[in-house]
């Protein structure tokens, strides 16, 4: 029986995880890496090798085949609001206002909280996406983009240890997702959040992640069928004080974006 601790020392660690539907064509197999604490890691690969799955799995929203998730030193074992979680969709209430639905989840957390310090911890949170002037509007009120950064508050407003955003920006404008792209990074230096985020963007990746996982897809191959899984971790060499203005002036940007669209063109099936 797994003990429901590790001695391992990263803040999150994946430890051979695997999912099948097929029990001889699993999605991916054997996929192992970690997280520090602080650290922004982004996944990149084609649809169908597995991402959300693995994101939903460390969510606690799906089960593993095999392998195992732990986080701050414990199993992951279902949902909590240890982990915060944003995705494509906002998944707002659309009968409460913007400080409705970020209050339900502050009391979510934390239900012994006061009416009016429910009300300042929201309004913190609101006034840092910059949505202050439409906090008592109704989603309906508000376009896409706004829609998104009530959803990055809400999951901010909770405090979790760690942040899952599975394409987040991937239905936005690319004016307004270059402009919450730049927000969400400086949130993320100012709390030190732990991040975890699937993209299809390279230059979203190379924007805010500290590392990249590139992911290929399983593949019949002349020996066989072989599983997808973790090709190549990328370390991002790029100054951490970046935003997506100056991204393509920066020495060493066009090397490492040529790097990644190498593999999704050319290595991203499996081999």
């Amino acid at each position: 029986m797994l003990n429901n601790t590790t001695s391992a020392g990263k803040f999150l660690q994946i430890e051979r995880l695997g999912k099948a539907y097929a029990l001889d064509r699993p999605v991916f197999a054997d996929v192992s890496f970690s997280l520090d604490q602080g650290e922004f890691v982004c996944i990149i690969g084609h649809s169908g090798c597995g991402k959300t799955t693995i994101l939903n799995v460390l969510a606690g929203l799906d089960q593993a085949s095999a392998g195992h998730v732990f986080m701050d030193g414990r199993v992951v074992e279902g949902p909590s609001l240890d982990r915060g979680v944003v995705f494509q969709g906002h998944a707002l209430m659309p009968w409460l206002t913007v400080r409705q639905n970020i209050a339900f989840a502050v009391r979510s957390k934390w239900p012994d909280k006061s009416t009016a310090a429910v009300n300042a911890h929201v309004e913190k949170f609101v006034d840092l996406v910059g949505l202050m002037h439409a906090i008592d509007k109704k989603p309906s009120a508000l376009s896409g983009g706004m829609k998104q950064r009530v959803g990055i508050a809400r999951a901010f407003a909770i405090e979790p240890k760690m942040l899952l955003l599975d394409e987040p920006f991937g239905a936005l404008d690319a004016l307004t997702r270059g402009t919450i792209q730049d927000e969400l990074m400086g949130i993320v230096r100012d709390t030190r959040q732990t991040v975890f985020m699937i993209t299809h963007d390279v230059d979203e990746a190379i924007l805010l992640a500290d590392r990249i996982l590139l992911m290929s897809n399983g593949a019949d191959t002349p020996e066989g069928y072989k599983p997808g899984g973790i090709a190549e971790v990328v370390v991002n060499p790029l100054p951490r004080w970046r935003t997506r203005a100056e991204l393509h002036h920066i020495d060493g940007y066009y090397p490492l974006r040529n790097h990644i669209v190498d593999f999704l063109i050319s290595r991203a099936k499996a081999h």
